[in-house]
């Protein structure tokens, strides 16, 4: 049976209007809008060409409606600067990475999430001294920042959007928080991305999400604070720093060279006649675009866990996207490329900051 609103759900992914969905596809607009708006069905051979057109398999449209996420629940930084396509295509991809959540959280028993849940209009700094004191991370630098948001609960995909506007979104549901990082962004700024949705999911949880620049500075500050704790950035920054060692003493924190200069010159560290000297070096040597010195881009511990004990299974990636009725390679982008990353993310002895332990089928078997 055909499903109106995954329609509309493919047409957002891929980014068309109505009207280029249309013209695509040799039919009329007005045929779209009544297809998508349930009042009548495609022919057979109309939904074939709508799914080649949209690269999705035809039976993606007969499956049950999906529980669609939305911008006005989602946490979109600089939304301004993001075209309704844009928003709409993220969004979509956010709903089907939780389709592809729901497919495994029936199959595997994941990280119980225990984000801190009281710290609502909590100061950003204190906040994110809150969480680290919680989480047991005391002060020391986080060496891998999705593994430790997964081994705290919260579900990590990815959405390798080729724009550079948007960077991630976050949003609660149904009690469990979800965290979508643009894969297209350098190492350090998809670890700066990850602890600002951070922010956001627990210095925002209990209120509708709202726009403006106060609530982006608060997650702004937050994920600097908590990336980069005070006392460790006071005992290890360099004093009176040319570019040259700021570039050195980012690899401590794994953070943009940037962000380091941020974040000192918000301790004191650095006057503001400093501050502006070296960020107009920053940007005249181009660093702001093309970080120098460049870490590994991270990938989710959980997603590669997941897959090794499917493959145990017999289960490969193709049987995951045929059971949601997805192709591969929106599987691929929704799942960090489904690259088998060495685990990182140890601590002293090589045993793992926030283990998450072996992820088990819940039934024992993966159908």
């Amino acid at each position: 049976m055909f499903h109106s609103s995954r329609l509309s759900l493919a047409r957002k992914r891929r980014g068309l209007t109505k009207t280029e969905l249309a013209k695509l596809a040799g039919v009329s607009v007005r045929s779209i809008t009544g297809w998508e708006s349930d009042q009548h069905e495609p022919l057979p051979e109309t939904v074939d060409e709508l799914a080649r057109v949209l690269d999705f398999p035809v039976g993606f449209f007969e499956g049950p409606d999906l529980e669609e996420l939305t911008p006005d629940t989602a946490s979109f930084r600089a939304l301004s600067k993001l075209t309704a396509k844009q928003v709409g295509r993220a969004v979509a991809g956010g709903t089907l990475a939780c389709a592809v959540h729901d497919w495994l959280a029936e199959r595997f028993r994941l990280p119980t999430p225990d984000l801190p849940q009281h710290l609502d209009g909590e100061d950003p700094e204190r906040a994110a001294e809150v969480v680290r004191m919680e989480w047991g991370l005391g002060e020391k630098p986080i060496p891998n920042m999705i593994h430790l948001l997964e081994a705290h609960g919260v579900r990590v995909f990815s959405l390798a959007e080729d724009y550079a506007e948007l960077d991630a979104f976050s949003t609660w549901r149904h009690g469990l928080p979800f965290v979508f990082l643009n894969t297209k962004k350098s190492g350090e700024r998809s670890r700066m991305d990850a602890a600002h949705e951070l922010g956001h999911l627990v210095l925002h949880a209990r209120a509708q999400i709202t726009r403006g620049r106060e609530i982006e500075k608060e997650a702004r500050d937050f994920a600097s604070a908590f990336l980069m704790p005070k006392g460790d950035v006071k005992a290890h920054a360099p004093r009176f720093p040319s570019l040259d060692q700021l570039i050195v003493a980012k690899k401590r924190w794994k953070v943009a060279v940037a962000a380091l200069t941020y974040r000192m010159h918000d301790l004191g560290l650095l006057s503001d006649w400093q501050y502006r000297s070296l960020y107009m070096d920053i940007s005249r040597r181009g660093y702001r675009k093309n970080e120098p010195e460049p870490i590994k881009r991270e990938s989710s511990q959980v997603l590669a866990k997941v897959l090794a004990q499917l493959r145990k299974e017999g289960v490969r990636k193709s049987h995951i996207a045929e059971a949601l009725d997805l192709p591969m390679s929106e599987l691929r982008a929704l799942m960090f490329g489904l690259v088998m990353t060495p685990l990182e993310g140890s601590g002293e002895g090589g045993k793992p900051m926030s283990p998450l332990g072996e992820l088990r089928l819940v039934d024992g078997t993966a159908g």
